[in-house]
């Protein structure tokens, strides 16, 4: 046994299954260990993002990790944009980075780098292997780190020699650090909060906004009258017909600012206090009133769903909440629009289904659009960096293959991780992609407006502009194995969406939508 077959075994004892993959020289070991059981599934990616963005959105819908392989500084730094949106949703990962064998570094060969300077941006815990034996503890440590509190980032550096060398076991599963109790005087301080006759919200974030939680929210509105809002980008929100609603704080600050306005009191639960996304001339980065007193019932690493369930009792909350209507509405116009393209969605998608929401101007209108649909998981891009909607989307197809995954996604942030269609078609997911396609950075046409930039020059449109040349969408996604096709009409889409919900593999659909600078702001 070598340091990476007991490294592997030690993962797989701590409950490992999947490895998102991109690995190079200073990973065959570990290559060849995972290649030698049936246990753990690999998935070759082309990219280090879509690696990083995939463990999220496995993360996500299964609760536990998924390990990535990745090589060296560089391969981990490729990997960051996803796990800093990882890291806000709260996603338990494992990452492990080969490094060079440890009497390589004095030679300062080409892909030497700081590696902890690239791991400690990200991970909440990180190690560098002392030896083979160690190796293996380690790995126990990483993913029980993982797993602690609401679900962390553990990256394991990995030197090369580690991997070869000898080592004589594995090691059982550590228990993970477990969530916080909440103090019984905070749940006080919230009752008293709940009955002062002030106008107040809870702001729902994380384990707040899964079906279970938010039921007991519902409960606790219909005893207090408190309102239910939930953060602007939610990890997953568990919606649509039959499930407790909640109102998301607009994206747009100046909206939030005057949609949080009437409340006296904001009673934080699973989520931080509302701030806008970025600065603007002339707008406060705080959303909500100055004299809103702002206070928590649980932190995202505190057990929320006790908290709940005690706040319920201890305010005697009925059985009983106002869940969302099912309505079967039409499509409002013949028009193709992020307006209409919701309806369709909302229409035709199966109970269960996952919406992997990266339509960025588009998304605002689409929220809407599906908020009466069937009962769905609603994922949303949790740190703002995009490229996230491609390997969530493969991700969360991985931990639930029996349910529909849908990728609700603008083109421009689709070309950060296009390769992620090739590891769809090649794993055989049931994913379908909804491509929104402006030819346009349409949400930074909306910003440049609003940043009070400057009157744009026809030089200054051209950096947001993706028309020239057309991206061939259609011959991209057929290029790595997936159906594609394009369409024009909502006729069109009605068709070939109600197709792909009908049959099982990956699907991408090209809409054609106009340049509608400013449509995204209207709600």
């Amino acid at each position: 046994m070598n340091g990476a077959h007991a490294l592997l075994e030690t993962l797989m004892e701590s409950g490992i299954e999947v490895c998102f993959s991109n690995p190079g020289t200073s990973e065959m070991h570990l290559v060849t260990a995972i290649g030698k059981t049936d246990n753990v599934r690999s998935i070759l990616c082309l990219f280090e993002g879509v690696v990083s963005g995939a463990a999220d959105g496995y993360a996500r819908l299964s609760g536990k990790p998924a390990i990535t392989l990745l090589h060296l500084g560089p391969g981990y730094a490729n990997s960051m944009a996803n796990l800093h949106n990882a890291r806000r949703a709260r996603s338990a990962i494992v990452n492990i980075v080969g490094d060079h064998a440890v009497w390589h570094h004095q030679h300062d060969a080409p892909l030497t780098s700081d590696v902890e300077a690239h791991v400690k941006i990200h991970s909440h815990w990180y190690k560098f292997t002392d030896s083979a034996e160690d190796l293996s503890m380690a790995g126990a440590e990483a993913v029980s780190a993982s797993l602690s509190g609401a679900g962390r980032i553990a990256t394991l550096v990995v030197p090369a020699n580690h991997a070869w060398e000898s080592a004589t076991k594995s090691y059982d599963r550590i228990k993970p650090e477990p969530l916080s109790e909440v103090p019984i005087s905070t749940l006080d301080s919230c009752t008293k909060l709940l009955n002062n006759g002030r106008k107040t919200a809870f702001v729902l974030g994380g384990r707040a906004l899964h079906e279970d939680t938010l039921e007991l929210a519902g409960r606790i509105s219909e005893s207090t009258g408190v309102t239910l809002l939930g953060e602007t980008f939610p990890a997953r929100l568990q919606r649509g017909a039959g499930r407790v609603p909640v109102a998301r704080v607009p994206y747009f600050a100046e909206q939030a600012i005057d949609f949080l306005a009437e409340f006296e009191q904001l009673i934080l639960i699973g989520a931080p206090a509302p701030v806008a996304f970025f600065a603007y001339p002339g707008v406060s980065s705080t959303l909500f009133p100055d004299n809103c007193m702002v206070s928590s019932l649980a932190m995202p690493d505190e057990d929320i769903l006790q908290a709940l369930t005690d706040l319920t009792e201890r305010i005697g909350a009925p059985n009983t909440f106002t869940a969302q209507p099912a309505a079967k509405h039409k499509v409002s116009s013949d028009e193709l629009t992020p307006t209409t393209v919701g309806q369709i969605v909302s229409l035709r998608i199966p109970e269960n289904t996952i919406l992997v929401d990266e339509g960025i101007s588009s998304g605002l209108e689409l929220f809407v659009q599906t908020q009466n649909a069937p009962k769905h998981d609603w994922l949303a891009i949790t740190g703002g960096s995009i490229g996230y909607g491609l390997p969530v989307c493969l991700g969360a197809s991985i931990a639930c293959p029996d349910r529909k995954v849908v990728g609700l996604q603008a083109d421009g942030s689709a070309m950060y991780t296009v390769q992620a269609l090739w590891s769809m078609a090649r794993e055989k997911t049931d994913v379908t992609i909804v491509l929104l396609n402006n030819s346009s950075y349409n949400i930074l046409n909306v910003e440049l407006h609003r940043t009070r930039a400057g009157e744009p020059t026809e030089k200054t449109l051209s950096m947001l502009d993706l028309s020239n040349p057309t991206i061939d969408w259609v011959k991209i996604a057929q290029g790595m194995g997936v159906s594609a096709n394009t369409v024009n009409t909502v006729a069109e889409f009605d068709h070939e969406f109600s197709r792909a919900m009908d049959t099982h593999g990956p699907h991408l659909i090209e809409v054609i939508l106009e340049q509608q600078i400013g449509a995204a702001i209207k709600r």
